[in-house]
């Protein structure tokens, strides 16, 4: 089956949002090689697998796939991996994040990122030189310590709330620098509150996190919510551009796993 030039732009699209990859979204700090280092109370969620069904709508084009989350923690070392299937195209997405796990939670080493009909990009944490480096690009940044990837943040955000559930409230707001294919910046989330969602497991009353631009930015907008009933896995993701286009993934099944 055939595609005509403006669904398989939108598919692009979609393609590029899915992990939190859209070049729109905006650099917080002037100077991200200035980034601070937060070392917070962390608790790694439970090995599992989790499935996803993922709607969208890309300039007027609906797309309909799925997405397999598998997420390892041994304990001393974690992997994460994703990987996106759509409609008529089959697999669209790859990611890998691997490392350690420290005293700041997860310590990536490595994030492989693989689209659709492009060569895969690595984004290495070099502990040795205190280094992030990327092979699309001459970029570098220091590491110092709790640094994330765009397959990591999620997992590692997860890991803070779970460590500071009280804290975790309406309004608090939580700092992170990330590393993408290209380059790294501070990411921030703020916590909105606790709202009832409904999956194919049944209303899950979750706690609905924020990453928005600056109210002058015409960025991409994410919108997390976490389940505390279930290890706090995220049951739902949504991602809304200004212009009303949106990818959303909410969870079918969660299958929990010896590390």
């Amino acid at each position: 089956m055939s595609l005509s030039t403006s669904p398989r732009r939108a598919l692009s699209r979609l393609f590029s949002a899915l992990l939190l990859t859209a070049a729109s979204l905006s650099v917080l700090a002037a100077d991200p090689a200035e980034h601070p280092v937060v070392k917070r109370k962390v608790s790694l969620p439970p090995s599992a697998e989790l499935h996803y069904a993922i709607e969208a709508k890309q300039s007027g084009l609906q797309v309909q796939g799925e997405a397999l989350v598998k997420w390892n923690n041994s304990g001393a070392k974690y992997v994460v991996t994703t990987e996106t299937r759509a409609m008529m195209l089959g697999k669209i997405l790859e990611a890998t994040s691997e490392g350690d796990i420290d005293d700041y939670g997860l310590a990536p080493t490595r994030f492989v990122d693989k689209r659709f009909r492009r060569e895969a990009s690595t984004t290495t944490f070099n502990r040795e030189t205190k280094a992030i480096n990327f092979t699309q690009s001459t970029e570098n940044y220091p590491l110092r310590g709790g640094e994330q990837d765009r397959a990591s943040i999620i997992w590692q955000l997860i890991a803070v709330a779970r460590g500071n559930a009280d804290k975790f409230t309406p309004g608090s707001e939580w700092l992170f620098f990330v590393a993408g294919p290209r380059d790294a910046e501070q990411w921030s989330f703020k916590v909105v509150g606790r709202e009832k969602i409904k999956t194919r497991q049944g209303e899950i009353n979750a706690v609905h996190v924020l990453r928005a631009p600056p109210p002058d930015d015409k960025g991409q907008k994410l919108d997390i919510w976490l389940a505390p009933s279930s290890d706090w896995y995220p049951a739902r993701l949504r991602f809304t551009d200004p212009d009303g286009d949106f990818i959303e993934q909410t969870l079918d099944s969660v299958n929990k796993k010896p590390a």
